[in-house]
């Protein structure tokens, strides 16, 4: 009997050896009812804490394929329509269907598999590298409600000396205070299995800062969100708001887009840039609705025009070049109005506040820098233009200087990618103009995004983290008022990242901050998770338990029970509900 337990566990530990020593993430099916993952440990909330990133192994019961249809039905049956509709229905259902729990028997034989194999006292099995931890889905079938077990190798050098094995057990959710578990009772649930001579106690908790937001009972989603994390020692009750003496990381994740950004306008103007980018990859172009009533053809002339007649005013009172150049905010401030608005605007940037307004069609484009070429070819004006101006009707405009310009043939898509140019130019301007001005960074520091050597797509890219980084930089400025200092870092931060990154509005921005910082925002406010922590020993031997509160629940594989009549969790009531979560730890030493 022994020899067969042996004989399984290895079959057990070579399907984890195998799914380990994989580049790829490829999940395994196994005994058919068993369905095993590697993944990162953060991704599970419930095993966070313990987990952290590194590779961890999952779990799961197999999800049959309720998809596909009996063969001999199919072939058989008259109400071909019917089926059909049966068929989308089920594809739909098994889409629905999130990760299954294994019975609490079926979990611990694996998890005796999983520690039998990594026994190096056992004769057959093989003194391999340790295995990464191992967490099973469970369906709180037991009295304790248990709903992850987890093993994890005690190592010392590279011998595997013991294992760690973690019951994670919760709760639904519950309003009353009372139910919960107190701070004494949580450190004798931790001296049961750890009789200490000493132990050490730590809190954390999550607030939300910026987000969806609530309003008359509905919920206004928000892809940005704002979470602080506190960690802090010395625990004193449970749900104690979390002191100044904390230490504080925001997590910043921001979408752009969002109608309450004050970045609202650039946005839209980067949507047309990016429509543009788009056409002249793809071949085709989706043209925004125009803001403009004007025509974009009608709004250039009237430009010209407006040039050519202030161009005559100014030359009848003899005026000097720098006084033509002090009107201009004047004829700026009605069309180009926003967070980041520049009083400098000089030509080209002007043509493209108008045309990218009203344009919508390439026609459109086409026929609006027709009418500007010949005007620089006859003279009719004399536009001045930044001296780092870098599209293509910048340098036809500094050779109208000398009277000389270049044949442009206006065909196929050159006039849209001179359009570009000429918005990839005036975007860029403004993002570092804002940085500049605000002391954020200097331009050494913004080479790779000021890059004119690479292609034009490549610009849109580059311009598009620029955007992202400022809506970032905006939030935490005017929702969360964080001083100078601490938006210098966080810019550095952005730039750095985003120089070896790809565009992620995924991705979540870390930026340590002291607690007082924000005390206002979330000394009255519920968090969303509230942990301690009680452990004992010293690492590879530490063992932890750990009770964890929050307004959700983490774990998505088990449906909760409430113990209050309201049908919406923390909806109307003054005292917010809270899901439990309880992770104890035993330390298994290998004889």
């Amino acid at each position: 009997m022994g020899s067969k337990v042996i004989s399984v566990a290895k079959e057990f530990y070579n399907v984890l050896r195998s799914l380990q020593d994989k580049e790829c993430n490829d999940p395994c099916t196994y005994e058919e009812d068993i369905h095993i993952l590697k993944i990162n440990g953060d991704i599970i909330p419930a095993l966070n804490m313990y987990c952290g990133n590194q590779p961890v192994f999952i779990c799961e019961r197999a999800v049959p394929k309720i998809n596909e249809p009996d063969q001999n039905i199919t072939e058989t049956s008259n109400c071909t329509d019917d089926n059909d509709d049966e068929d989308d229905d089920a594809k739909t259902l098994q889409t629905e269907l999130g990760p299954q729990p294994l019975t609490i028997m079926r979990a611990r034989q694996l998890m005796s598999w999983y520690t039998l194999s990594q026994n190096v006292n056992v004769s057959a099995v093989d003194n391999s590298p340790a295995l990464y931890p191992m967490w099973v889905r469970c369906d709180m079938s037991d009295p304790a409600g248990t709903t992850w077990f987890g093993a994890e190798t005690v190592c010392i050098g590279n011998k595997v000396s013991g294992v760690k094995l973690y019951s994670v057990t919760c709760k639904g959710s519950a309003v009353d205070k009372r139910s919960l578990i107190t701070l004494d009772e949580l450190k004798q649930e931790h001296k049961k299995r750890h009789p200490p001579s000493s132990m050490a106690i730590k809190g954390s908790a999550r607030f939300n800062l910026f987000g969806s937001t609530v309003v008359e009972n509905t919920t206004i989603e928000s892809l940005s969100c704002v979470t602080v994390d506190f960690k802090w020692s010395h625990v004193e009750s449970i749900l104690e708001t979390p002191p100044l003496s904390s230490t504080a990381t925001l997590n910043i994740k921001v979408a752009s887009g969002d109608m309450r950004s004050p970045m609202y306008e650039m946005y839209r103007e980067l949507e047309f840039l990016q429509t543009l980018a788009d056409g002249l990859r793809t071949g085709e172009t989706e043209w925004m609705e125009p803001v403009e009533n004007t025509s974009a053809v009608n709004l250039t002339k009237a430009f010209l025009e407006e040039l050519q007649s202030t161009a005559k005013t100014l030359q009848d009172r003899a005026a000097k070049p720098a006084e033509t150049k002090k009107e201009k905010p004047d004829t700026d401030a009605p069309i180009f109005n926003s967070l980041l608005e520049r009083g400098d605007l000089d030509f080209v940037e002007q043509l493209w506040v108008r045309m990218r307004k009203s344009v919508t069609s390439y026609q459109d484009v086409g026929d609006c820098l027709k009418l500007v070429i010949e005007a620089l070819r006859f003279g009719d004006i004399k536009p001045w233009i930044h001296r780092d101006s870098s599209s293509s009707l910048s340098k036809l405009i500094l050779q109208s200087y000398h009277q000389q310009i270049d044949h442009v043939s206006l065909t196929g898509v050159t006039p849209v990618h001179m359009l570009l140019e000429m918005g990839v130019d005036k975007m860029r301007k403004d993002y570092i103009n804002y940085l500049i001005g605000q002391e954020l960074t200097t331009l050494n520091h913004l080479c790779y995004y000021l890059s004119t050597e690479v292609d034009l797509q490549e610009q849109v890219i580059r311009l598009r983290k620029l955007h992202h980084l400022l809506e970032i930089i905006l939030t935490c400025s005017n929702f969360l008022g964080l001083p100078y200092e601490r938006l210098f870092l966080l810019t550095q931060s952005c730039l750095q990242h985003y120089k070896t990154c790809p565009y992620d509005e995924e991705h979540e921005f870390k930026l340590q901050i002291k607690p007082a910082l924000i005390s206002h925002f979330y000394q009255k406010e519920q968090p969303v998770v509230w942990g301690v922590e009680v452990s004992s020993g010293h690492s590879p031997r530490e063992v932890r338990t750990s009770f964890q509160l929050s307004d959700r629940p983490l774990v998505d594989h088990v449906i909760f029970e409430t113990d209050y009549p309201n049908e919406t969790v923390n909806g109307d009531s003054d005292d917010p509900a809270f899901f439990s979560t309880m992770v104890c730890c035993s330390l298994v030493n290998f004889a």
